[in-house]
């Protein structure tokens, strides 16, 4: 499902990125609904986000499911590690109750869920690959597949990223034609050789780890640049007037109600 218009990152090219939208959705529209659930997807495309982000991981019998955390406690009712228990352990817990009562009774949604509903909203997505400590390839491999298999071919745009350079080596294997960012706290010293060797479109940074010159110099050598997590209007304006590509955001009402359209 190569998006058209999305090609790898090489240096002294600029790749296009046709129908990214500047604000984001960060984890569905986790200051407004619980993060990581379907009423999170519902309710960023209700205030309305175009493109949304959320984090997915493997239970212990290898589901792809919606959660961000190695451990369970702070999203949902239950305890222990995401790895170590059962996709039928973890579809009994409450991930909803934790952020208000209007949400008590929301599971953690799986991947197909997910995919179910963002084509019926029509939202494109950033799904973020997320393993556990020690399950990097097998979950690039898994979510990169389950997507491959599940993903209309004139459904919205799909974008993958992830921290684990193990998982976007193993989706760019299992799903070449899904674009691919590479994530990371700051900028790493080889940023570059990691976009090339893993075939990268997009580069997603923390947005308070990065300079105006260094963002500018960025944009300056035609890397997309997608900057987490970001909730100030002012900051986002900034940002993106300096060439970011997009912001992840918590509150994309704020930010779209403030912003110029994009």
């Amino acid at each position: 499902m190569r998006e058209a218009g999305w090609q790898p990152w090489v240096p002294a090219e600029r790749p296009t990125t046709p129908g990214l939208a500047s604000v984001i959705g960060h984890r569905g529209a986790a200051a407004r609904a619980p993060e990581n659930t379907l009423a999170g997807l519902r309710t960023a495309h209700a205030l309305g986000a175009r493109w949304v982000e959320f984090d997915v991981m493997l239970t212990a019998d290898g589901a792809p499911v919606l959660i961000h955390d190695e451990t369970l406690s702070r999203t949902t009712n239950g305890r222990g590690r995401v790895a170590q228990r059962t996709l039928a352990e973890i579809r009994a817990l409450d991930a909803g109750r934790w952020h208000g009562p209007a949400f008590a009774g929301e599971r953690v949604p799986t991947l197909e869920e997910a995919v179910a509903v963002l084509v019926e909203l029509g939202l494109h997505a950033n799904v973020e690959i997320k393993p556990a400590r020690g399950h990097a390839p097998a979950t690039g491999e898994v979510v990169a597949g389950t997507l491959a298999q599940l993903w209309p071919p004139d459904g919205p745009r799909l974008l993958l990223s992830s921290f684990e350079r193990q998982a976007l080596a193993a989706a760019l294997r299992t799903a070449p034609a899904i674009p691919r960012g590479l994530l990371a706290r700051r900028l790493p010293a080889d940023w570059r050789e990691a976009m090339v060797g893993l075939g990268c479109t997009t580069l997603h940074l923390d947005h308070s780890e990065i300079t105006e010159p260094g963002l500018e110099a960025l944009v300056g050598q035609g890397v997309p640049v997608l900057l987490y997590t970001v909730n100030q209007l002012a900051r986002a304006a900034r940002l993106l007037a300096d060439g970011a590509a997009a912001v992840f955001t918590d509150v994309p009402d704020t930010l779209l109600a403030g912003l110029a359209p994009q």
